[in-house]
């Protein structure tokens, strides 16, 4: 029996291209607000009431007044991808209405704000890891979960959101057919995310997914915002600018292609969700297994408060 076809790996993101694009543009565009207060609606399956939130880079996860207000007595930590951004983050932050609302509220940074990197935030320190359109973008998600696995606390719990394979396929498409470089680098793909928290260490992931479909009403509006989405960090990217006249061309292709019956341009976006727990870990049985008393205590106790 022939074997099935083995599914090619994701081109992972250009790092540096990453770095440029969040040192460019620090203000979270509208549809990832869109997506967290779609993933902040999973929230309600969640009956565990984190203490802590690690806000994975929070400046473009606009998800801040949406985790305020769902966990109004909880501390949330923005933490950044540097303690660069975690200082611009802390800086704007200092101003947030929901900071003023609740005079009692923990800061969400401590001085000097380096503390809100995810360099240097503390192991087993959250109860909530929020994870809003991060993955994507990330070169290493493997390396990533494993950080988010450290961050919590047993018993705590990943929302993450991305987008998905899916996403942009039509452009894609296009860029294949007229022998350019990828418009975008690979989305991970639904069941890869799950599988990927089952070995980060995650126990019980749930994933799904849903199809936006967003309209324009010309290639010019179309292009300017998939720019505020962040552009394109695919490694085999066209190399330097385009020229008036290609521009031109694409927006001709683009209209052609794109322009539906009322007469707007229409993309798809593939949107993937997950949650999973961090789970008390596992004793390993061997021939002789020694443990201590202190160890046996603590792992009763943890299992009485699940």
């Amino acid at each position: 029996m022939a074997s099935s076809p083995q599914r090619e790996p994701p081109r992972a993101p250009d790092a540096a291209a990453v770095e440029r694009q969040w040192r460019a543009r620090r203000d979270a565009p509208w549809l990832h607000g869109e997506v967290a207060r779609r993933m902040a609606h999973r929230l309600e399956m969640i009956k565990v009431e984190p203490a802590r939130v690690a806000d994975w880079w929070a400046a473009r996860g606009a998800s801040r007044e949406l985790l305020a207000a769902r966990y109004p007595k909880a501390r949330i930590d923005a933490i950044e991808p540097t303690a660069a951004l975690a200082a611009d983050s802390a800086q704007a932050l200092r101003g947030a209405w929901w900071q003023r609302w609740r005079a009692d509220r923990p800061a969400a940074f401590i001085d000097g704000a380096p503390a809100g990197s995810e360099q240097t935030f503390g192991d087993g320190d959250a109860q909530l890891v929020w994870a809003n359109m991060v993955l994507h973008w990330v070169a290493d998600p493997a390396a990533l979960m494993a950080r988010w696995h450290r961050a919590l606390a047993v018993d705590g719990f990943l929302m993450c959101s991305a987008f998905g394979p899916d996403t942009l396929l039509e452009l894609r498409t296009l860029y294949a057919e007229l022998g350019w470089p990828a418009p975008s680098h690979d989305f991970i793909d639904m069941h890869d995310l799950g599988d990927a928290l089952v070995h980060a260490g995650f126990s019980d992931p749930v994933m799904d997914m849903e199809t936006l479909t967003l309209t324009w009403p010309d290639a010019a509006a179309l292009l300017s915002e998939l720019r505020v989405l962040g552009g394109n960090a695919a490694a085999e990217r066209f190399a330097g600018l385009r020229t008036p006249r290609w521009r031109r061309d694409l927006e001709a292709r683009l209209t052609e292609r794109l322009r539906g019956p009322d007469g707007r341009l229409a993309l798809r976006f593939e949107l993937v969700y997950g949650h999973a727990f961090k789970p008390a870990p596992k004793l390993r049985v061997e021939a002789e297994t020694r443990v201590s008393v202190e160890r046996l205590r603590d792992m009763a106790r943890q299992g009485r408060t699940r």
